[in-house]
């Protein structure tokens, strides 16, 4: 088993048990291992895979995230940002194409926007705070490089269950005020992430009925002012 003990924290939960560091390639075989059980409903065509987290640890080393368990020094959990342009006019878009078909090709250095592309808890580690960790090591990175902010195609996965009850606008509603949790953007709101907008057909998975939800955290150095 590597050894990931030498690696600087970016973040750390307070009891100093979980650790979030830029990933590295000894990590891709499990980075693979959490995409894939954490998104048991997406096609196969759309999972990251080994060789995809190697090329985004070859393109963009920073934006790369990994959760160290301290006790048992393995990883239990990863993110993995890109920067891309945002067109708050045309910002509908499918997943996959946005990331370079998943080897993150289409990374622009020159964009100031940071967008998530992945995030990912093993089931064992859930509820304890690791998607916080991240979220927060990913709004530390967009201050650290002075961008404008972090947006995303959220998966609203508690809706594929609703979508034959309601329209997608009608689950946002409830969502948004606290009369309804959905298991990833209720935490995005939590984090300061605001709701812009749907994609249908952003991606396959039936967990989310295919829709992607535009959500976007500013860097609070620069503020809404577009």
């Amino acid at each position: 088993m590597p050894d990931y003990s030498h690696l600087p924290s970016l973040v750390s939960s307070s009891d100093g048990r979980y650790r979030v560091v830029n990933s590295m390639l000894e990590m891709v075989s499990d980075l693979e291992t959490i995409q894939r059980i954490s998104f048991p409903d997406l096609a196969d065509a759309e999972i990251m895979s080994a060789d995809h987290f190697a090329s985004h640890i070859k393109i963009f080393p920073a934006g790369q995230h990994a959760v160290l368990d301290t006790l048992e020094d393995k990883v239990v959990a990863s993110s993995s940002d890109i920067q891309i342009p945002l067109d708050f006019n045309h910002y509908q878009h499918k997943f996959f194409p946005a990331v370079g078909d998943g080897y993150f090709t289409t990374h622009d250095s020159s964009s100031p926007w940071l967008y998530g592309a992945d995030i990912g808890v093993h089931p064992d580690y859930r509820s304890q705070g690791l998607s916080s960790l991240l979220y927060k090591a990913r709004q530390d990175l967009v201050q650290r490089l002075g961008l404008h902010g972090h947006f995303a195609g959220a998966m609203p996965k508690g809706y594929g269950a609703m979508s034959l009850e309601m329209p997608i606008e009608a689950y946002l509603h409830e969502v948004i005020r606290n009369e309804r949790f959905d298991p990833v953007l209720s935490i995005q709101l939590k984090r300061g992430y605001r709701i812009y907008g749907v994609i249908p057909e952003y991606l396959e998975d039936a967990s989310c009925a295919n829709y992607g939800v535009m959500i976007v955290w500013r860097n609070p150095d620069i503020g809404w002012n577009e």
